[in-house]
């Protein structure tokens, strides 16, 4: 875990050299338990990468993940916006019962964003759909929890 926290320091350390748009909040979501994740949006060109690290409780257990999309992005107009990517999730879950997983899934997401004029503050709106490879389980698709991003501007 500490060589994950010093890469994903080193990452936001170079990026920060880098003349690219750069986006720094957090997504909450809810829906099947409570979700919180750290976000980090870098721009490359007229696309973008997310890495999120995020907590999430739901009715039975508790889960820490980190989150990897490549987005396409684009403009509807008046500082609105769209995007939808395709990346990876790996997550740690651990059960009321005791039990623990890990679990790696193929992840989706899209959704809509407002970046203010005035303030360098971006809204977002958005789904992101998995597919769990690890663990074996019956119902490998989850849906997803509809999430609120909110993030400065740099």
């Amino acid at each position: 875990m500490k060589k994950l926290f010093l890469a994903l320091v080193a990452v936001f350390a170079l990026s920060m050299t880098v003349n690219a748009q750069n986006n720094l909040g957090v997504r909450i979501g809810g829906g099947q338990g409570y979700n919180a994740e750290l976000s980090w949006q870098h721009g490359l060109g007229g696309n973008r990468l997310e890495l999120d690290l995020g907590w999430h409780n739901g009715e039975h257990y508790d889960a820490f993940d980190l989150t990897g999309i490549y987005q396409w992005t684009g403009e509807i107009g008046s500082g609105f916006g769209w995007y939808a990517g395709i990346g990876a999730n790996l997550g740690y879950f651990d059960y009321e019962i005791g039990d623990s997983d890990v679990a790696i899934a193929i992840a989706g997401q899209g959704g809509i964003e407002y970046k203010f004029n005035a303030v360098p503050i971006q809204l977002s709106l958005d789904i992101r759909p998995r597919f769990y490879i690890i663990p074996d389980m019956d119902d490998r698709f989850h849906w997803g929890d509809i999430a609120l991003g909110i993030r400065y501007c740099f």
